[in-house]
Protein backbone atom coordinates (compact mmCIF):
# COMPACT_ATOMS: atom_id res chain seq x y z
CA UNK A 1 0.00 0.00 0.00
CA UNK A 2 2.85 2.51 0.93
CA UNK A 3 4.58 1.53 -2.26
CA UNK A 4 1.55 1.99 -4.21
CA UNK A 5 1.31 5.56 -2.30
CA UNK A 6 5.03 6.43 -3.22
CA UNK A 7 4.67 5.67 -6.64
CA UNK A 8 1.03 7.53 -7.15
CA UNK A 9 2.79 10.45 -5.64
CA UNK A 10 5.55 10.29 -7.87
CA UNK A 11 3.60 10.03 -10.94
CA UNK A 12 1.75 13.12 -9.70
CA UNK A 13 4.60 15.23 -9.09
CA UNK A 14 5.82 14.72 -12.54
CA UNK A 15 2.35 15.65 -14.59
CA UNK A 16 2.80 19.23 -11.83
CA UNK A 17 5.84 19.47 -13.28
CA UNK A 18 5.38 18.65 -16.58
CA UNK A 19 2.43 21.02 -16.52
CA UNK A 20 3.66 23.47 -14.93
CA UNK A 21 6.79 23.69 -16.93
CA UNK A 22 4.51 24.24 -20.55
CA UNK A 23 2.36 26.94 -18.85
CA UNK A 24 4.68 29.04 -17.43
CA UNK A 25 6.81 31.30 -19.95
CA UNK A 26 10.04 32.38 -18.70
CA UNK A 27 10.45 36.37 -18.30
CA UNK A 28 12.81 38.38 -19.90
CA UNK A 29 15.01 39.76 -17.07
CA UNK A 30 17.71 42.15 -16.82
CA UNK A 31 19.12 45.58 -17.00
CA UNK A 32 20.09 48.53 -19.15
CA UNK A 33 23.87 48.50 -19.20
CA UNK A 34 26.91 50.82 -19.42
CA UNK A 35 28.10 50.32 -22.99
CA UNK A 36 24.62 49.57 -24.45
CA UNK A 37 23.37 51.43 -27.86
CA UNK A 38 19.83 52.66 -28.06
CA UNK A 39 18.23 52.98 -30.79
CA UNK A 40 15.17 55.10 -31.27
CA UNK A 41 12.38 56.08 -33.95
CA UNK A 42 12.27 59.67 -33.39
CA UNK A 43 8.68 61.00 -34.71
CA UNK A 44 10.46 64.53 -36.14
CA UNK A 45 8.02 64.97 -39.37
CA UNK A 46 9.52 64.57 -43.33
CA UNK A 47 13.66 64.04 -42.24
CA UNK A 48 12.90 61.40 -39.99
CA UNK A 49 10.99 59.80 -42.03
CA UNK A 50 13.08 60.55 -45.01
CA UNK A 51 15.89 59.11 -43.45
CA UNK A 52 13.87 55.64 -42.38
CA UNK A 53 12.67 55.31 -45.80
CA UNK A 54 16.55 54.50 -46.79
CA UNK A 55 18.11 52.69 -43.98
CA UNK A 56 16.67 49.67 -42.42
CA UNK A 57 17.43 48.58 -38.83
CA UNK A 58 17.67 45.13 -37.34
CA UNK A 59 14.35 42.83 -37.49
CA UNK A 60 13.42 45.26 -39.95
CA UNK A 61 12.54 48.02 -37.79
CA UNK A 62 12.61 51.91 -38.60
CA UNK A 63 15.05 54.21 -36.57
CA UNK A 64 16.43 57.71 -36.97
CA UNK A 65 18.50 58.03 -33.41
CA UNK A 66 20.33 56.45 -31.43
CA UNK A 67 22.78 56.76 -28.31
CA UNK A 68 24.96 55.01 -26.22
CA UNK A 69 24.89 54.16 -22.46
CA UNK A 70 27.32 55.61 -19.93
CA UNK A 71 28.50 55.44 -16.44
CA UNK A 72 28.42 58.84 -14.63
CA UNK A 73 29.41 59.35 -11.04
CA UNK A 74 27.44 55.53 -10.85
CA UNK A 75 24.37 56.70 -13.13
CA UNK A 76 23.74 55.07 -16.21
CA UNK A 77 22.69 58.23 -18.69
CA UNK A 78 22.73 58.18 -22.01
CA UNK A 79 25.35 60.56 -24.37
CA UNK A 80 23.94 61.51 -27.67
CA UNK A 81 24.20 63.72 -30.56
CA UNK A 82 20.46 65.48 -30.34
CA UNK A 83 19.45 68.95 -31.14
CA UNK A 84 21.81 71.97 -31.39
CA UNK A 85 24.99 69.58 -29.76
CA UNK A 86 26.13 66.27 -28.31
CA UNK A 87 24.30 65.95 -24.64
CA UNK A 88 24.33 63.80 -21.91
CA UNK A 89 20.69 63.01 -20.47
CA UNK A 90 19.07 60.58 -18.02
CA UNK A 91 17.85 57.46 -19.07
CA UNK A 92 14.23 58.11 -17.50
CA UNK A 93 14.37 61.33 -20.22
CA UNK A 94 15.81 59.51 -23.58
CA UNK A 95 12.88 56.77 -22.81
CA UNK A 96 9.89 59.28 -22.34
CA UNK A 97 10.66 60.80 -25.37
CA UNK A 98 8.99 57.37 -27.28
CA UNK A 99 6.59 57.08 -24.78
CA UNK A 100 8.57 54.35 -23.12
CA UNK A 101 7.95 55.31 -19.04
CA UNK A 102 7.86 51.99 -17.69
CA UNK A 103 7.09 49.57 -20.22
CA UNK A 104 9.57 49.21 -23.23
CA UNK A 105 7.99 49.22 -26.50
CA UNK A 106 9.68 51.89 -28.70
CA UNK A 107 13.45 51.35 -28.11
CA UNK A 108 15.79 48.96 -28.93
CA UNK A 109 18.46 47.80 -26.73
CA UNK A 110 21.65 46.37 -28.34
CA UNK A 111 24.79 44.93 -26.51
CA UNK A 112 28.09 44.40 -27.27
CA UNK A 113 29.02 40.66 -27.74
CA UNK A 114 31.26 39.43 -25.18
CA UNK A 115 34.52 39.63 -26.88
CA UNK A 116 34.10 43.02 -27.50
CA UNK A 117 33.21 44.89 -24.36
CA UNK A 118 36.73 45.69 -23.25
CA UNK A 119 35.99 48.42 -26.10
CA UNK A 120 33.69 50.11 -23.74
CA UNK A 121 35.41 52.24 -21.43
CA UNK A 122 37.36 53.73 -24.20
CA UNK A 123 34.41 54.26 -26.48
CA UNK A 124 32.40 55.81 -22.94
CA UNK A 125 35.37 58.37 -22.46
CA UNK A 126 35.81 59.56 -25.91
CA UNK A 127 32.02 59.71 -26.46
CA UNK A 128 31.85 61.64 -22.95
CA UNK A 129 34.97 64.17 -24.17
CA UNK A 130 32.08 65.21 -27.24
CA UNK A 131 30.36 66.42 -24.58
CA UNK A 132 29.44 69.74 -25.47
CA UNK A 133 29.73 69.88 -29.65
CA UNK A 134 27.77 70.85 -32.16
CA UNK A 135 25.43 68.76 -33.97
CA UNK A 136 26.82 68.12 -37.57
CA UNK A 137 24.04 69.54 -39.35
CA UNK A 138 25.82 68.83 -42.19
CA UNK A 139 26.07 65.45 -42.20
CA UNK A 140 30.00 64.89 -42.85
CA UNK A 141 32.45 63.24 -41.67
CA UNK A 142 35.12 64.20 -39.84
CA UNK A 143 34.61 67.91 -39.74
CA UNK A 144 34.37 68.71 -36.22
CA UNK A 145 30.94 68.49 -35.26
CA UNK A 146 28.34 64.89 -34.65
CA UNK A 147 25.77 63.85 -36.09
CA UNK A 148 24.45 61.05 -33.37
CA UNK A 149 25.25 57.60 -35.22
CA UNK A 150 28.35 59.24 -36.40
CA UNK A 151 29.37 59.93 -32.73
CA UNK A 152 28.88 56.11 -31.91
CA UNK A 153 30.78 55.36 -35.48
CA UNK A 154 33.79 57.66 -33.97
CA UNK A 155 33.50 56.62 -29.80
CA UNK A 156 34.04 52.79 -31.22
CA UNK A 157 36.65 53.69 -33.91
CA UNK A 158 38.91 55.35 -31.51
CA UNK A 159 38.58 52.54 -28.67
CA UNK A 160 39.56 50.10 -31.49
CA UNK A 161 43.01 51.99 -31.79
CA UNK A 162 41.99 53.48 -35.13
CA UNK A 163 40.30 50.43 -36.81
CA UNK A 164 36.56 50.88 -38.33
CA UNK A 165 34.55 48.93 -35.75
CA UNK A 166 31.23 49.57 -37.55
CA UNK A 167 31.25 49.95 -40.89
CA UNK A 168 30.21 53.05 -43.49
CA UNK A 169 28.23 53.02 -46.38
CA UNK A 170 27.92 55.41 -49.12
CA UNK A 171 24.80 58.08 -48.05
CA UNK A 172 21.77 58.54 -50.06
CA UNK A 173 19.33 61.06 -49.66
CA UNK A 174 16.80 60.08 -53.19
CA UNK A 175 13.36 58.40 -52.48
CA UNK A 176 14.08 54.75 -53.33
CA UNK A 177 10.80 54.49 -54.93
CA UNK A 178 11.28 57.37 -57.30
CA UNK A 179 14.96 57.71 -57.12
CA UNK A 180 14.40 61.52 -56.74
CA UNK A 181 16.15 63.33 -54.29
CA UNK A 182 13.23 63.79 -50.93
CA UNK A 183 11.89 67.13 -51.36
CA UNK A 184 12.85 67.58 -47.56
CA UNK A 185 16.47 67.38 -47.86
CA UNK A 186 16.23 69.81 -51.25
CA UNK A 187 14.97 72.22 -48.71
CA UNK A 188 16.92 71.28 -46.04
CA UNK A 189 20.04 71.79 -47.77
CA UNK A 190 18.45 74.89 -49.73
CA UNK A 191 19.13 76.28 -46.10
CA UNK A 192 22.42 75.10 -44.77
CA UNK A 193 23.29 76.60 -48.13
CA UNK A 194 25.58 73.33 -49.25
CA UNK A 195 25.24 70.78 -51.65
CA UNK A 196 23.34 67.62 -51.01
CA UNK A 197 26.25 64.71 -50.24
CA UNK A 198 24.78 62.18 -51.69
CA UNK A 199 27.00 59.14 -52.53
CA UNK A 200 29.54 60.54 -49.64
CA UNK A 201 30.62 57.85 -47.07
CA UNK A 202 28.33 57.91 -43.96
CA UNK A 203 26.06 55.85 -41.25
CA UNK A 204 23.09 55.89 -39.73
CA UNK A 205 21.17 54.10 -36.50
CA UNK A 206 19.46 51.75 -38.84
CA UNK A 207 23.25 50.31 -40.62
CA UNK A 208 24.49 50.05 -36.96
CA UNK A 209 22.23 48.58 -35.53
CA UNK A 210 22.23 45.50 -38.06
CA UNK A 211 26.28 45.34 -36.78
CA UNK A 212 26.93 41.59 -36.87
CA UNK A 213 29.19 42.78 -33.48
CA UNK A 214 25.66 43.48 -31.51
CA UNK A 215 22.89 41.23 -29.84
CA UNK A 216 19.38 42.91 -29.43
CA UNK A 217 18.48 42.51 -25.84
CA UNK A 218 14.98 41.70 -24.98
CA UNK A 219 14.36 43.68 -22.32
CA UNK A 220 10.48 44.53 -21.57
CA UNK A 221 10.80 46.91 -18.79
CA UNK A 222 12.94 50.07 -17.72
CA UNK A 223 14.71 48.71 -14.51
CA UNK A 224 17.66 51.33 -13.45
CA UNK A 225 17.67 49.97 -9.78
Amino acid sequence: MRQSFKLYFSLLMLVLTVFVGCTTKPKPVGRIQQGDILFQNLQCGPLCDAIEAVTQGVDGKSFSHCALVVSVNDTLKVVEAIGSKVQVHSLNTFFARSGDTGVIRNITVERLKKSYRSLIPAAQAFALQQVGQPYDDDFILNNGKWYCSELIYAAFKYADQGKEFFPLAPMTFKDPKTHQFFPAWVEYYHQLGEPIPEGKPGTNPGLISRSPRLTVVPLRHLNLR
